[in-house]
């Protein structure tokens, strides 16, 4: 039976343990978050199509030496074997810092990704020049130093001056099998152009190129007998390099030509060259840059085509592939659109719900897949809202499909989200619906202020979303707003809204003119594009 698509909240060491059966998995594609003295950030693009001040905190990677990354340490050097043996080491080399928390962190997800590979598996794990040397031995004690394949080098970033040191420009991408025997799908690159140049010089009436090969055999070859027969009154003193019958139809479809002195050449063509085998330099493949089609915001993203490359060697139609940092989804983008089912793992709601909208918004219904990990009711919404608001607020969020708006934590200048809209054909005008959210006890005076951000921000539309159901004087504020009359749909849609949690959990939705997308949407490769119900 197929495996199923599916998206994972939560810790992936957890995951992994409770949800991921062994060897069930043909490839893993990982690129781990690093200690970059800086908090990643999610980008946004504004109402107007330009990059948005806006930051969201998508996660903080400043793995610490603290007591947890202590305690993960010493699990992993209880645990024995090479794995334990590698971190003993790298603790009496490195002492304990942050370095040390980072490999205390990643020893035990490896040993798991490599209890869910499949025999015939791979793993491929992306990481930056600061850490892939040690990462690289802790992968040798994990997988066995027989089992490492390449390391792949690929340019991140085209060259930029650096006074102190040569220019980094570089990330690795450490490629490891499970056994002996792993799934493999040679690829190729193109010949260079010099090559193409001087080999491929000539040009039939269809102006393709092409050149001109052996097609006898060489002294060094030796002879065979049933290769050796005359042909058009020539007989090769070492015979031909095919049979009769393959000469014969070769020399049909004018595969063949006969130089001035009397010697066939076989015709190569160049657009039926696959090319040369890849070699470990990508440098073919440009980064996200702020021109891509396909940039979504989202810090670490990596070019859909990187991911495309590795998936079509390791693995083939029907196969899964598990990304355990899934972070903007460009892993399981790529495995959906090369019909392979997938597994995504991620610990924050912004990134889950980022994914989510871009599956959606470039393969429509035909992105079939799971959430396991979610709040499914009032009560798992309540113990979500306890342990951490912000990732309850950006849940929250997902489910009105809202573009998380605050800078950072604690200075939302009171607006949490934004839907925008467009609702006047002639004009264009960006509207906007504004959204806060309330985990805990609220009144009258939420409302009161929801009104004043509405008039402050000039939008069209606020909603206010919480866990209580709203008292009666806070709904006699929201009914006191009136309402908000769209000139293109000519209807009238409440100015302040107030939904529950519960509400939403029941399909409740915002009454509000349609809108298109909320995160930036990814490229329809696809499916067509939808036409606008207002010609826009």
């Amino acid at each position: 039976m197929m495996a199923e698509n599916v998206l994972y909240y939560g810790d992936n060491l957890d995951i992994l343990r409770r949800y991921i059966k062994d060897e069930t998995i043909d490839l893993v594609y990982l690129d781990p978050p690093f200690k970059s003295n800086q908090d990643y950030n999610v980008l946004f693009a504004e109402k107007d199509g330009a990059r948005s001040s806006a930051q969201i905190k998508a996660f903080e990677d400043t793995w610490q030496w603290d007591q947890v990354s202590a305690r993960a340490y010493q699990e992993v050097v209880e645990a024995g074997g090479k794995v334990s043996q590698a971190m003993q080491a790298f603790h009496s080399y490195l002492g304990p810092n942050d370095m040390l928390a980072y490999l205390a962190m990643m020893a035990p997800r490896l040993v798991g990704l490599r209890r869910v590979l499949k025999p015939t598996g791979s793993i491929y794990l992306h990481c930056d020049p600061t850490a892939s040397h040690y990462l690289k031995i802790l992968m040798d004690s994990v997988f066995g130093p027989q089992y490492f394949r390449n390391e792949v080098v690929w340019r991140r970033t085209s060259s930029h001056n650096d006074s102190r040191r040569f220019a980094d420009i570089n990330d690795r991408i450490l490629y490891f099998a499970k056994t002996g025997q792993p799934r493999w799908n040679l690829q190729y690159a193109p010949h260079d152009e010099n090559y193409v140049k001087t080999h491929y010089n000539r040009s039939d009436d269809d102006g393709r190129r092409y050149r001109l090969d052996n097609i006898i055999r060489s002294a060094s070859m030796g002879p065979r007998p049933n290769l050796a027969y005359e042909y058009k009154g020539y007989t090769p003193k070492w015979g031909w390099r095919v049979v009769r019958e393959k000469l014969e139809a070769l020399d049909t479809k004018g595969r063949v030509k006969w130089s001035s002195t009397g010697i066939p050449y076989l015709v190569r063509y160049l657009d039926e060259m696959r090319g040369v085998t890849m070699p470990t330099i990508w440098d073919d493949i440009p980064p996200i840059n702020s021109q891509a089609t396909e940039r979504l915001g989202y810090p670490t993203q990596k070019p859909i085509a990187l991911l495309e490359r590795i998936i079509k060697a390791s693995s083939n139609e029907g196969d899964t592939v598990l990304d355990p940092f899934c972070g903007c989804g460009t892993t399981i983008v790529a495995a959906q659109r090369l019909k392979r089912q997938w597994i995504g793992i991620d610990i924050t709601h912004l990134a889950i719900n980022l994914m989510k909208r871009r599956l959606l918004d470039s393969f429509g219904e035909a992105a079939s897949f799971r959430v396991i990990g979610e709040p499914t009711s009032v009560d798992d919404a309540q113990a979500l809202a306890d342990q951490d608001k912000y990732q309850f607020q950006w849940w929250a969020l997902g489910l009105v499909d809202a573009r998380p708006a605050e800078q950072k934590k604690g200075a939302d200048k009171g607006i949490d989200g934004h839907i925008y809209f467009h609702d006047e054909v002639d004009t264009g005008k960006t509207k906007q619906v504004i959204i806060q959210v309330k985990a805990g006890h609220t009144g009258v005076a939420h409302v009161r202020d929801l009104r004043g951000v509405l008039e402050r921000e000039k939008a069209a539309i606020g909603v206010l979303i919480t866990m209580e159901e709203p008292s009666t004087p806070m709904r006699v504020e929201a009914a006191d707003a009136a309402f908000y009359r769209s000139p293109g749909w000519n209807h009238d849609y409440p100015r302040i809204q107030l939904l529950t949690i519960a509400e939403l959990l029941g399909g409740k939705k915002i009454d509000c003119p349609p809108q298109h997308a909320t995160f930036k949407q990814a490229p329809k490769a696809e499916r067509k594009a939808k036409k606008t119900e207002l010609g826009l």
